[in-house]
């Protein structure tokens, strides 16, 4: 195993020298032709590993493994290591896992990995004054556990010449990278706060992430809405990339607001900072960075990939020169190369100082910022914008759903090849699908026969692929990286997670069942997260509602000694006029005697004080029963709903009702579009109305999580139902006041927000009557 990618070494060594792993060394000089991406599906990460043992086990005791190596040329220190050597055959091995053919392993991947083994073998020979060696690549095929060698003997002379070589091709850059963290530091040590002063919080806010870093401890900052939050973390940690030497930021958002305010404020610290040659890489998902997305990702299908590393040098000569990358900029470049930019932008994050993107670049499990980071041993800071989101978003990164019904389609329209594949998966899955009684059942063990089948659909579709390059088939190739993701997250199946079946549509007299889904349900990411916080110098998670802290803390996994900091908001409780309407219970079998009684107080509000509202609900049903009758009794009252399926255009309509002259009440549903991430100042909102506790709906799911909370923390219904739901409360009504001059009201309509428990996790800021 070897680490790779450049980072530059510590501070007092930067001047004068630039580390750079075997393999990102061999990556940069050594990769030629197409990007090909069909030797697939590659081994997991488990899997790699278990194979590399497998491999080495079957060495003699005196095999050596894990070798450290390191080398100098010039202000080059190159690093890695080798994965073992025989000292009776004087024979230095790397060791790479594949499935299916060797034969269909593209050139350009053999020859990368005969540059790697040579570099390691320059470096054992000057480590130990070997004469010569014997260079064997090692291929260890996962499914049938057997070994292919491809051997080769050098003499030391000749393999420093190759070493010398590939060295030589990546000096330029490396000094060039050298000069680009001098003159980026130097800066940096001198950067100013782009604005005259610091808002009220945001002084505190930037204190808090700088002695992190400081302490490389991780921080939990709670930090209200309106003082500045993305140029208040960005900066500190800006600063802090010179004193502590961070390689790299990662601005790690849940929304593409959040990414663009994040982008926004880099831009604003570059203003004031006219000589800062810093470089900002904005990440886009693939599905929008992807210019042909009716093509395969290989050279005989997408002309974006073929001949990619040809000319990536030069796309990646030109890219560096901008400072600013976000996706249009990327794609301008790339085209301009004829290269695939979602891919030109993966290279690009070994190159960029800030990497602004989504949160499963660096949280999900293949997450490419990650990775790379543990390869490169990169010192790095994480900010995670809006964090209160990161729950729920790590729940969904370490779950995988499959669907029957999808299935039962891809059997009519598969190749020949792949139909014994599948008929296997599906014949399994129906044998699970008849023990079950029930329409819902959670297991306490993996079905091994059907996760069995999964795998090899996988490699059997992967194979055809390989096989058959023109051939594209996008229902099956989703399939096939879902059935990737399921058994990925098999291997690590534990008490974090659940794995449950929903079976639906049952047939005639309770037969066979029409459809059903199978999901791996994730319940505690901690487990997932733990390695990813681990590997950063620091990661500050921080939003407006992040409270209570433990239960963050908890199912995150944030590490032991982790800060926590409550921002004093700058907002004052004579800002705000909270109401809670005690009369009224929004629980589900008294909703419909509730919507009178609401029609009745947001009719007063408005009366009294005319202008914009919002008012949220649960569900569909009860705010389309809401608004129907409030419209009956208020026709004067202008009322707009958020629909069911809302496009980008539609929200943006509805948005853009609340002006500063405009009046009436939109109905929007809690924890949607609408309740968090707008920004609607002054006149353009001056009220909502709140008519629920936004707690999780009771059904099957929800209580075996419950039941998983309380095993674990202890604290079942709080971490499932109340911190879930009043977190989402918090943040439709932090909708209100944006601003220091913002004045407004907020009426929580539930009898239960009048309890003194659900009033102590509100905001201490808010006056909310006894």
């Amino acid at each position: 195993m070897t680490q790779a990618s450049p980072r530059p070494m510590e501070a007092h060594e930067m001047a004068t020298k630039y580390t750079v792993a075997v393999r990102a060394l061999c990556e940069f000089t050594a990769k030629a032709g197409d990007l090909d991406l069909r030797f697939t599906p590659s081994p997991t990460a488990q899997e790699g590993i278990a194979g590399h043992g497998v491999v080495t086990s079957r060495r003699d005791d005196d095999y050596e493994r894990e070798i450290a190596l390191s080398g100098e040329f010039g202000p080059l220190h190159v690093r890695g290591r080798a994965d073992g050597y025989d000292p009776k055959r004087n024979q230095l091995e790397e060791i790479k896992t594949f499935r299916g053919e060797l034969e269909r392993m593209p050139g350009n991947h053999r020859a990368l990995h005969w540059a790697q083994v040579k570099v390691y073998g320059h470096l054992l020979c000057a480590a130990r004054a070997l004469p010569s060696l014997r260079l064997a690549l090692v291929y260890y095929d996962i499914g049938s556990q057997k070994e292919t060698h491809l051997v080769e003997e050098h003499s030391a002379a000749a393999l420093q010449a190759y070493f010398e070589a590939q060295c030589g091709l990546f000096l330029a850059w490396a000094e060039a990278e050298l000069a680009h963290r001098a003159a980026r530091d130097e800066q940096l040590q001198a950067l100013r706060f782009p604005h005259a002063d610091f808002r009220p919080g945001q002084r505190e806010l930037a204190e808090a992430m700088y002695k992190a870093s400081a302490r490389s401890c991780a921080l939990l900052a709670q930090a209200p809405t309106g003082i500045g939050k993305s140029v208040g973390s960005l900066f500190p940690l800006l600063k802090a990339a010179a004193a502590h030497g961070h390689d790299k930021i990662f601005f790690l958002a849940a929304k593409t607001s959040g990414r663009r305010m994040a982008l926004d404020a880099v831009e604003n610290i570059r203003a004031s900072a006219p000589l800062l040659p810093l470089r900002t890489l904005e990440l886009a998902a693939r599905s929008t960075a992807c210019e042909h997305p009716d093509k395969a990702c290989h050279g005989e299908s997408c002309p974006l990939a073929k001949g990619f590393y040809d000319r990536l040098p030069a796309a990646r000569a030109a890219a560096v020169r901008q400072p600013m990358l976000d996706r249009a900029g990327v794609r301008e470049v790339a085209l301009a190369h004829g290269v695939c930019p979602y891919y030109l932008q993966s290279e690009l994050v070994r190159w960029a100082d800030v990497v602004v993107g989504d949160y499963n670049y660096y949280f999900d499990v293949t997450a490419m910022l990650h990775s790379l980071t543990v390869m490169n041993d990169w010192r790095i800071a994480v900010l995670a914008d809006e964090a209160h989101n990161m729950v729920s978003r790590a729940r969904k990164m370490y779950s995988a759903e499959l669907e029957h019904a999808g299935l039962r389609l891809l059997r009519k329209t598969a190749p020949a090849a792949l139909k014994k594949a599948l008929d296997r998966v599906h014949r399994q899955w129906s044998a699970l699908e008849k023990e079950q009684q029930d329409d819902y059942h959670a297991y306490d063990a993996l079905p091994e026969k059907l996760v069995n089948a999964l795998q090899t659909a996988a490699t059997d579709i992967g194979d055809y692929m390989a096989e058959n390059p023109a051939w594209f088939d996008a229902d099956i190739l989703d399939f096939y990286f879902s059935v990737l993701h399921f058994t990925r997250l098999a291997e690590s199946f534990g008490d974090h997670s659940v794995f449950d079946v929903t079976i639906a549509n049952r047939g005639a007299g309770g037969g066979t069942r029409a459809d059903s889904v199978l999901c791996l349900r994730n319940i505690v990411p901690a487990p997932f997260l733990q390695p990813r916080f681990a590997a950063a110098r620091t990661t500050a998670l921080f939003s407006a509602t992040l409270s209570p802290w433990n239960y963050y803390s908890d199912t995150l996994g944030m590490p032991a000694g982790t800060a926590w900091v409550d921002v004093a908001s700058p907002f004052q409780a004579a800002q705000l006029t909270v109401h809670i309407a005690g009369h009224i219970s929004t629980r589900y079998q008294h909703r419909d005697r509730s919507l009178a009684p609401i029609a009745a107080l947001m009719g007063e509000q408005y009366q009294r004080q005319p202008g914009n509202y919002l008012a949220f609900f649960s569900s569909f049903d009860y705010l389309d029963k809401a608004a129907a009758l409030f419209e009956r009794e208020h026709p004067h009252v202008t009322v707009w709903r958020q629909p069911r399926r809302m496009g980008e255009a539609e929200r943006d309509a509805f948005l853009a009702r609340f002006t500063e002259t405009g009046q009436g009440i939109g109905f929007a549903v809690l924890g949607g579009a609408f309740g968090e991430g707008i920004d609607l100042p002054g006149a353009r909102l001056i009220g909502a109305f709140i008519a629920t506790l936004g707690l999780p709906q009771l059904n099957p799911v929800n209580e075996r999580i419950r039941e998983r909370m309380q095993a674990i923390f202890g604290a079942g219904y709080d971490y499932t139902y109340l911190y879930p739901g009043l977190q989402k409360v918090v943040q439709a009504a932090g909708r209100v006041i944006r601003t220091t001059s913002d004045t407004g009201t907020v009426h929580l309509i539930d009898d239960r927000f009048a309890r003194p428990d659900i009033r102590a996790l509100l905001p201490a800021w808010w006056h909310v009557p006894g």
